[in-house]
């Protein structure tokens, strides 16, 4: 991006434009640097784009009205997406959990199916701010019920204000969860990319998740193909923060090549179109 200083400001905006379109988002200071203009110019350029509605204003920046989703399925809605991707990664990402340790689990329709077969999993703690995820534990723990498993995992359900996906969220969740400390975290975002790292079209939702990364020694992030390159409303976590990023085979070879590069752990679940095992 040009560092002319005597850009129109039609050209600095249409430079700005095409910057948060092909990187997916942009901080205000980065632009500031690049175009040598004050932090008070780039911030009227940016709500001049967001008036033409071709951008969304986020804290510290601005990101793609065509990629960043204010919207938040309800968990129903949810549920009926990528059945046999969602089924894939839960199987691969069971297997990360120690038998005796504490984990944690957000919300989301794929740690949901994760939680089915943590079941097998002995002396598990796990903390969660999923009412469904909850409901999968505690039903494993009702003598005589379908499916129940004796020595199930002992589950504490964090408390909060409820959102569309089911999960709860707020104060109170996050000051549950900020005096805990987990051995693992099993993470479900609503978007993944280099730029924006993890996000959630929920304000309150994103600070429960920032909660839950910094109480744990290992993020494990699970979510479907679909999620890469979705930008939510707010970020809460740097791909610097996530260890391992467990998704399936539909993930394109040029987006694992990218997530390669950032991230230290990525589990591609399933089976390529080949036929042949997925690689990981």
């Amino acid at each position: 991006m040009s560092e002319n200083q005597n850009l129109l400001a039609e050209q600095r905006r249409a430079l700005i434009l095409d910057e948060v379109r092909r990187r997916g988002g942009v901080r205000v200071n980065e632009l500031t640097r690049k175009l040598s203009v004050s932090d008070m110019t780039v911030r009227r350029d940016l709500d001049a784009l967001a008036r033409q509605g071709v951008i969304e204003k986020v804290h510290g920046g601005a990101v793609p009205v065509v990629e960043a989703s204010t919207h938040e399925p309800g968990f129903e809605a949810k549920s009926t997406l990528e059945l046999t991707a969602k089924e894939d990664i839960a199987r691969a990402a069971a297997v990360m959990a120690v038998p005796g340790s504490a984990i944690a689990l957000s919300g989301g329709t794929t740690t949901y199916a994760l939680a089915q077969h943590l079941l097998d999993v002995p002396d598990l703690t796990v903390v969660t701010n999923s009412v469904r995820v909850a409901d999968v534990f505690h039903a494993a723990q009702r003598p005589g019920s379908p499916g129940a498993r004796p020595g199930a995992a002992t589950v504490v359900l964090t408390g909060g204000v409820r959102t569309p996906s089911d999960s709860l969220v707020g104060p109170v969740a996050d000051q549950a969860i900020v005096s805990l400390h987990f051995d693992v975290l099993f993470l479900g975002v609503h978007g993944i990319s280099v730029e924006a790292g993890l996000s959630t079209p929920n304000l309150a939702e994103a600070e429960t998740n920032r909660r839950f990364v910094q109480s744990a020694r290992r993020v494990v992030v699970v979510a479907d193909h679909t999620k890469w390159g979705t930008v939510g409303l707010s970020s809460f976590a740097t791909l610097e923060q996530v260890n391992t990023f467990v998704t399936d085979a539909g993930l394109s070879e040029e987006a694992r090549e990218e997530i390669e590069e950032h991230l230290p752990g990525l589990v591609v679940a399933g089976r390529d179109a080949d036929g042949g095992p997925a690689r990981g």
